[in-house]
């Protein structure tokens, strides 16, 4: 049997957040059902934030309103009280809530400092209370954009703070592309270590062009879910030059061509990452959808 790996699918959150071009409702719907074509169970669907800081993210609610559920699970990203509540009333699967590790970055991503995040992540899942899934994201776990290096230890500090009311599975988010295998290693490790029954999700940025070299380190230090976008969208609205998402399509390659199974149907990741190309009006970075599969699919 081949070993198999989980792909998060992201673009309709984390993907388009940072895009000039605004879908309308009707255009994610159509790229949610091209997401699914392609095999994604696992969507974060929207974040639930000021729609005056993300227009992207406008249509929340309205998006949740009229998802397809059966053999899905839909997550939405909250990053205050606000949006938690929100997500939570919107009916969704999982919500995932983000504390930034630096706290230059957090206040301006979510006006708070790390700990402050951290409290209300307490107050949140004492009030949750088993009603929906949770994630707990370590935004910038490998660096931060005005700060510089994150220490391993402050971000085992702030997990083991988080841990005091353990969420269902972190995420380690390498939210400005800085990671290498080594620092994957290393942290995933760190982790592991500490926690080892804690189910770790990685949330990579090509920014600097290691996204997939970081993947397979993941892979290879144990971890078996990782978030991608298609055609690699993505960045954050707060951080500078945080671009670029894994794209579905190069990581369902790169496991498939391994032998690992992702559930993913790779032409049909490419035709969606080639529709939010269209949609978008820009090329997207994506290498995959440019060149196709190996061996190439044969042409009747």
């Amino acid at each position: 049997m081949k070993d198999v790996v989980e792909i998060v699918d992201v673009t309709l959150r984390d993907g388009i957040q940072n895009e000039k071009t605004l879908l309308d409702l009707d255009t994610k719907k159509r790229m949610l059902a091209a997401i699914i074509d392609a095999g994604a169970t696992r969507i974060e669907v929207t974040s639930f934030v000021n729609p005056a800081r993300v227009p992207q993210m406008a249509d929340a609610e309205a998006l949740c309103a009229d998802l397809p559920r059966e053999g899905l699970r839909h997550i939405g990203l909250a990053l205050n009280h606000r949006g938690f509540a929100r997500a939570l009333a919107a009916g969704l699967d999982e919500v995932n809530y983000a504390i930034v590790l630096s706290d230059t970055f957090s206040q301006r991503n979510q006006g708070m400092t790390t700990a402050e995040g951290i409290a209300l992540w307490h107050r949140l899942a004492a009030e949750t209370e088993g009603r929906v899934g949770t994630n707990v994201t370590l935004a910038a776990a490998f660096g931060c954009p005005f700060e510089g290096e994150v220490p391993v230890a402050r971000m085992i500090e702030a997990l083991e703070k988080v841990m005091e009311a353990a969420p269902d599975e972190l995420t380690l988010a390498d939210t400005i592309g800085v990671a290498t295998p080594r620092d994957i290693e290393d942290r995933v490790g760190a982790v592991r270590a500490r926690f080892p029954d804690l189910p770790i999700r990685l949330h990579l940025h090509n920014t600097r062009n290691t996204g997939l070299a970081n993947a397979w380190a993941g892979y290879c230090a144990g971890v078996r879910s990782f978030d991608a976008s298609l055609g690699g969208v993505g960045g954050c609205p707060f951080a500078p030059r945080a671009t670029g998402n894994l794209p579905t399509e190069d990581l369902v390659y790169m496991f498939e061509r391994s032998g690992i199974a992702t559930g993913y149907d790779l032409d049909r990741a490419i035709a969606g990452a080639a529709a939010l190309e269209t949609a978008l009006g820009h090329p997207v970075p994506g290498m995959l959808m440019k060149a196709g599969g190996f061996p190439a699919t044969a042409v009747a």
